[in-house]
């Protein structure tokens, strides 16, 4: 099973609850909240944390407990629990947290006007001939639907901005409403799931697998 959990940072505009909830986790991600010098940058650093503190508590964990181990390309893991995957990322009033058993990355972003040319600059030619066919409202939710999904491969195989977002292709798939990616870093299968439950945002979810598994997006409180 794949959990993704999600949550609104906008309670931690509040100065209390904000140095409340940055007790609860560990100085790993502390030190990465206190080194951003936005405030609403620091909001969703720290919510990304709590959603991760509250999907460990089903392994019985804490954040603050655990050990992180930072790989070649710099994504985080936990050092003495490889069986617990996680990606963090948040955009906009959001964060959002995914865990599971396999390699995962995920994404989330506001969906916002005036970005076509980032696409024109990143994204392989299939994908703009996929984003341009659209009506022009359809082609910037498009551009957002692909540039998550993009994002969340990177995550998932743990390369970063080290991997060229031109050095693979997200294949939308009309028929089935899925979509595939062809890539060559490895001989691995990576499944793609789309998210809609925020309004106004993208949100994706990309998974190593052999085999069909199980998905769950779920809000959480923060306060």
């Amino acid at each position: 099973m794949i959990y993704t959990y999600y949550a609104d940072v906008g309670c931690l505009d509040n100065g209390n609850l904000f140095r409340e909830k940055l007790k609860q986790l560990s100085p790993y991600r502390q030190q990465k909240i206190a080194i951003l010098r936005h405030e609403k940058d620091k909001n969703r650093s720290l919510a990304a944390g709590l959603l991760l503190d509250h999907a460990l508590e089903a392994f019985g964990l804490q954040e603050r407990s655990v050990e992180y181990e930072i790989g070649e390309w710099g994504k985080p893991a936990l050092k003495y629990h490889p069986e617990i995957c996680f990606s963090l990322s948040h955009s906009g009033n959001y964060a959002i947290c995914t865990v599971g058993d396999k390699p995962v990355g995920n994404d989330i972003e506001r969906e916002r006007e005036g970005r076509l040319k980032v696409a024109d600059r990143f994204f392989a030619q299939e994908e703009l001939s996929w984003m341009y066919e659209a009506g022009e409202e359809e082609q910037t939710r498009r551009m957002f639907r692909l540039w998550t999904m993009k994002e969340s491969f990177v995550k998932a195989i743990g390369r970063g901005m080290s991997l060229s977002l031109q050095d693979f292709v997200v294949h939308m798939d009309e028929e089935s409403g899925r979509a595939r990616v062809r890539h060559s870093v490895d001989a691995k299968y990576y499944h793609m799931r789309e998210y809609c439950e925020i309004e106004g945002y993208c949100t994706a979810v990309c998974v190593q697998e052999s085999a069909d598994i199980a998905y769950s997006m779920i809000p959480v409180e923060l306060v």
